[in-house]
């Protein structure tokens, strides 16, 4: 029985420890080898104090690395911090700060890019780098490791007490303020892998590429979902659409899973039939599928059934459309996965009629242990469901996800819209107040700045930010662009940029954003 995440490394290589697990590049380890290296990694954070529950940051692009490392927290008793490689600095120090990071694992040229931010960070005491040692006088704060520095002689480890214990935070952004970080326990990455290996079918004889990023909830799960059911799993980064054609024909490729935007660059790659063939089985989540795009892929992959999905990072994964309902039932967001109840509520608790719109709520073991540092936005979020849905005598804590979906007469689920202002764009929820925040500090001239989302083909959503200049200001809305890409990752640029003399206001005297937000849709969705 799998209880622990770490545990997916150690029991599978107990009986097929020399099936191959893990392919990066020119590596390629077994699941023997890849336990070997996670129990050394372990050994290695005890050594340097790594204690029970304590926040280990991983800032790193996707490898055999930056993979280990994860399952070696666990093994640790620790609770790891996947940081999306592609964060700057200040989005990175956001991050370490907030859950208290004591521990920071990262590559010496990754090191360099975050300079003085770590300064700030009071609570980190060890930066461990997986390759060299660098010199520099801004990390004396924190004592600086190597690999080869390790000593690895203790043999007991903390590890974890029940499966309920937190073992992992992911970022993800809000409609207000900075990502906030939701808090997993073993369970609710257990019953993640668990639940898509049921659906999905997944075997050894699979063979899954990992394109997304191991902060996203989805990305996380490619691996561990992998591990459970035996699969080898090849890791890319920095990949072009060409990079992944070559890829699953060279490795026999038979599961790939994706975001809109990255599917729709994956149809004007050039297939051979050799790779179009091998997949067995696409998914999609992160926002809805383009039926263009569905139906493209649908030609390429003739012997691959597509299963559409719906998640949030706070519940992992709530449906998914069976793939012989393609047809029958387009748009639809499928029925529960299993393991998970989905209910359709009214305000006040009630239950939905059919084709009544209400928003989605999920219980199950998927549930996360709310967010982290933040009681309040946990309080609104996560609430207690009671019975007669549970069918327990006391309360139970179930996840409302600010979705308004409706169920038709069958009982699958459409979706209606947001009930807040997250922008969608690549696969993210990007936080429009963080979008704001950048720009402010990108340019002293910038009074006033409101960020929005607008139907995009390409990103799902595309970025649009009003800006109030001052005055005398002789600043172009191109040198801004230029200025705002320094404050923010690739996918948080806004595409289009607007410069305006005020913005609309209401009756109370705040910024009007759903007039903004309607105008811009106007303007670019035309």
């Amino acid at each position: 029985m799998t209880r622990f995440v770490h545990e997916l490394v150690s029991h599978i290589a107990q009986s097929k420890g020399d099936d191959k697990a893990l392919v990066f590049q020119d590596q390629s380890l077994s699941y023997s080898q890849v336990n070997e290296l996670m129990m050394s990694y372990a050994k290695q954070l005890h050594s340097v104090g790594c204690e029970r529950f304590d926040r280990v940051a991983v800032y790193l692009p996707k490898s055999i690395e930056s993979v280990v490392s994860l399952f070696a927290i666990s093994c640790a008793g620790g609770c790891f911090v996947p940081v999306n490689h592609v964060l700057k600095a200040p989005q990175v120090a956001h991050i370490l700060n907030d859950c208290a990071a004591r521990i920071l694992i990262t590559s010496s040229d990754r090191l360099r890019s975050l300079n003085d931010c770590l300064l700030n960070c009071e609570s980190l005491q060890h930066i461990i780098l997986i390759d060299k040692i660098v010199e520099s006088t801004a990390f004396l704060a924190q004592s600086l490791l190597g690999s080869s520095n390790f000593t690895s002689q203790s043999t007991q480890l903390p590890g974890p007490a029940t499966d309920q214990d937190m073992v992992a935070i992911l970022y993800t952004s809000g409609s207000t303020g900075k990502p906030k970080g939701v808090v997993l326990s073993h369970r609710n990455i257990i019953a993640g892998a668990e639940s898509v290996s049921e659906y999905l079918q997944l075997s050894p004889k699979d063979v899954i590429l990992a394109l997304l990023p191991m902060s996203f909830d989805y990305g996380l799960n490619q691996i561990t979902s992998s591990f459970f059911s035996g699969a080898p799993c090849i890791l890319m980064d920095y990949f072009l659409a060409g990079d992944v054609v070559k890829a699953i024909e060279k490795h026999g490729v038979t599961g790939l899973a994706a975001v809109p935007p990255l599917w729709q660059q994956l149809t004007n790659a050039k297939w051979t039939i050799q790779a179009a063939n091998s997949l067995r089985y696409f998914t999609n989540s992160g926002g809805a599928m383009p039926l263009p795009v569905l139906a493209r892929l649908r030609e390429l992959f003739i012997g691959a059934k597509p299963f559409l999905m719906y998640g949030l990072t706070e519940a992992f994964r709530s449906t998914y459309l069976p793939p012989e309902l393609i047809d029958e039932k387009p748009g639809s967001m499928g029925k529960a996965i299993p393991n998970a109840e989905i209910l359709i509520l009214r305000p006040d608790g009630s239950e939905c009629s059919v084709d009544e719109p209400g928003e989605l709520v999920h219980r199950g073991p998927l549930v996360s242990l709310g967010y982290w540092n933040a009681p309040e936005k946990t309080a609104e979020r996560f609430k207690p469901l009671t019975p007669p849905f549970t069918g327990l005598t006391i309360p139970e804590i179930a996840v409302w996800s600010g979705d308004t979906v409706r169920r038709d007469v069958d009982g699958y689920l459409f979706f209606v819209g947001r009930h807040d202002e997250m922008i969608k764009t690549s696969g993210y929820r990007v936080s429009p107040t963080e979008v704001e925040d950048a720009v402010y500090a990108a340019h002293s001239d910038v009074k006033e700045v409101v960020a929005c989302g607008v139907p995009d083909a390409a990103l799902g959503q595309a970025i649009v930010i009003n800006v109030v200049l001052s005055v005398d200001t002789c600043l172009q809305a191109n040198e801004l662009a230029t200025m705002i890409k320094r404050e923010l990752p690739n996918f948080m640029h806004p595409k289009y940029i607007e410069i305006v003399e005020m913005l609309p206001r209401n009756a109370n005297g705040k910024v009007d954003r759903s007039l903004i937000s309607k105008a811009s849709r106007e303007r670019y969705s035309a």
